[in-house]
């Protein structure tokens, strides 16, 4: 419990108002934080609208700041204050060197305080564009949003992206913080037009309630007491807004809960540890594995604390059954007569945040829950235009994008619409060789596609296909720069496997584009699109029994990578056909280069297109060193070594 700073008090009649608790022992402050309720909420809004000011404020007027923070601010305010002589609230929520120098806010701070009526938990979270990102991290958890805007400029465009984000993270209750009145006077024609200007964009966003409230965080004007100076508004304070706010009680959730670990200290104890998402349980219940659909029993519920009768949302927990099932890291459980449902495809609404633009039919990796999997974007079907809500056509996901989209995972994953579940309707995207989280998205619906088709088991499997072949099939990748070799390698390679007897084809890049990819062009989103058909056909022919060459340039690691892991390590041979770009330019086969140079072509991989070289192939050939006749007696060479070993598949 923070103490009261004198100087505080007598400069501030509002800090010693009713609303700060003042329990007379420890037992009593004990028993008010049980019986209390907590409400997360967060501040929103565009790059200096005050909403680290306004947290200061609020936590200066509750007397949630000890004496030796207070020095601490009123140090840091000579240093890095924007208020002369004055305290610079801000600074009680900028813990970040950058974000003291530069007066901004750049991550999430959170902090804790408590009235005689409720606790809180508060996100102040970033306004500026490129860290939207961070918005959406403080929103995820919080059931009521304070959405400062500044009186002098109204409602801006990163106003109405943040009021968009917090719509879709589900949060209901919103204060429209009409901040900076002192500097307009007070002028309640400026605060009626600004809340009739929101009230209008946010007719279809869903929310229960929006609360326009006239304040000056830096003054206290409508904070924790009414100010005189808008004696015309006659609504709550910022306070007893966030005091009276309803939220939603508990209802009769499914039980969810993803397991975090196996829990097993020695041979005698098997427990599966987790946080219980939603719902509850209770010892005796059922409980099954959704991904195996196995029950077992609960037979006990265990804590720190000690044993518990029945775990409810928010508990962390481990969970002993009364009989050994499969189950493990990533899996769900839910209770025995209320199953989870499961999806590979679904439409879900995706918030981009990386610089780096997201590609239809490129593959990340998806978290979900606990769940893991790797996932690609089948189709953008529309991006939100932040300002007007109207649904623009979209061919990639750039920063701070909105769009709707259908999305594939390689194996189905227990879900739910976000509307229902939080925990099981929202989503990370991460890249798969950065690892960075480019993407935060949440579930409309499963697709109907995911569950009207269904694999057909074949009564011919591959080994017998290889079997009568003599020779298991094989992709061998070839990627290299255009004129690098990459076709004649190709072509004289299967002369010789043929003359050898064994069953082969070529996948040429400009063959391919005649037909199957005719519809494609040269662009990221096209070059991503054609590698991503290319190793599902690679694939189909492989398990026909062929042994299949490709030569397309496929300019992108993630691309080949993914087709690597869609086809097997095993089955897969990247050649890397490395002919410097000098003697692929001096050659010129197709006269692609001397376009590229005149200006009429302008995406030709090597010169105004990347090509992202393989950094462990599994083969290097150089042609401009090695003659075509070496080279293809080394390929002969790494794929007769295993040609007459049929795969177990």
């Amino acid at each position: 419990m923070a103490r009261q700073a004198n100087a505080a008090t007598a400069a501030h009649p509002a800090a010693a108002s009713p609303m700060v608790m003042r329990p007379s022992t420890f037992d009593e402050f004990l028993a008010q934080q049980q019986s209390q309720d907590l409400l997360r909420f967060i501040t929103c809004g565009s790059v200096d609208d005050g909403k680290s000011t306004l947290i200061g404020r609020l936590l200066w007027e509750s007397q949630q700041l000890f004496d030796d923070q207070i020095e601490a601010l009123k140090t840091e305010s000579r240093k890095y204050g924007t208020q002369g002589d004055e305290i610079d609230f801000a600074l009680a929520m900028d813990g970040l060197a950058a974000e003291r120098e530069q007066g901004i806010t750049i991550d999430v701070a959170y902090r804790f305080f408590a009235t005689n009526k409720r606790k809180f938990i508060v996100a102040d979270t970033p306004g500026h564009e490129q860290y939207t990102r961070n918005m959406v991290t403080g929103a995820s958890t919080a059931s009521a949003a304070v959405l400062l805007v500044d009186a002098r400029h109204g409602l801006l465009t990163q106003t109405r992206r943040h009021a968009y984000l917090v719509s879709l993270m589900g949060i209901r209750h919103v204060v429209l913080a009409v901040n900076k009145m002192d500097l307009i006077g007070f002028a309640a024609a400026d605060f009626h037009r600004i809340q009739q200007s929101f009230q209008q964009f946010a007719q279809t966003l869903g929310f229960e309630s929006v609360t326009a409230i006239p304040l000056s965080a830096l003054k206290g004007d409508n904070i924790t007491q009414a100010s005189t100076n808008t004696p015309w508004y006659a609504g709550p304070t910022l306070m007893g807004f966030l005091e009276s706010v309803k939220l939603n009680p508990p209802g009769s959730d499914p039980f969810v809960f993803p397991v975090q670990w196996i829990n097993r200290p020695d041979s005698s104890f098997r427990g599966l540890s987790g946080g219980v998402a939603q719902g509850s349980v209770k010892v005796g219940d059922e409980i099954r594995v959704t991904s195996s659909g196995q029950t077992a029993t609960v037979a006990e519920i265990v804590t720190l604390d000690g044993l518990l009768t029945e775990a409810v949302a928010g508990d962390a927990v481990t969970l002993r059954l009364s009989q050994e099932i499969d189950a493990s890291r990533g899996d769900v459980l839910s209770l025995g007569q209320r199953p989870l449902e499961t999806t590979d495809q679904f439409e879900a609404t995706l918030v981009w945040m990386n610089e780096e633009a997201g590609l239809i039919g490129r593959s990340y990796d998806i978290k979900l829950a606990t769940q893991w999997a790797a996932a690609s974007v089948t189709s953008i079907k529309h991006r939100v235009d932040i300002n007007t809500l109207a649904h623009e056509a979209s061919k990639h996901l750039a920063l701070n994008d909105i769009s709707v989209c259908n999305f594939a995972t390689s194996k189905p994953l227990v879900f739910d619409s976000y509307q229902n579940s939080r925990t099981l309707g929202s989503f990370i995207l991460v890249d798969r060789f950065s690892h960075a989280t480019v993407a935060a998205g949440m579930i409309r619906h499963s697709l109907r596609r995911a569950h009207n088709v269904h694999k057909q088991a074949l009564s011919v499997t591959r080994a017998a296909r290889e079997r009568l072949n003599g020779h298991p099939g094989r992709v061998i990748w070839f990627t290299g720069l255009s004129g690098s070799g990459k076709s004649t390698i190709a072509n004289a390679l299967e002369i010789e496997l043929h003359a050898q007897g064994l069953r082969t084809y070529v996948l040429d890049g400009d063959n391919v584009r005649q037909g199957l990819n005719k519809d494609l062009g040269f662009t990221d989103a096209d070059r991503v699109e054609n590698i991503r058909r290319i190793a599902e056909v690679a694939k189909l022919m492989m398990d026909a029994g062929l042994i299949v060459m490709t030569a397309f340039i496929s300019p992108f690691r993630r691309e080949r990578e993914m087709a690597r892991e869609l086809i097997g390590s095993e089955n897969f041979l990247e050649v890397y056909v490395s002919t410097p770009l000098d003697v692929c330019e001096q050659r010129d086969v197709k006269g692609l280069y001397k376009k590229a140079r005149s200006g009429l072509l302008p995406n030709l991989t090597g010169l105004n297109s990347p090509y992202e070289a393989p950094e462990h192939p599994d083969l290097e050939l150089n042609c401009s060193i090695l003659p075509t006749g070496l080279v293809v007696k080394k390929m002969l060479d790494a794929i007769l070594a295993s040609a007459h070993r049929p795969s177990d598949a």
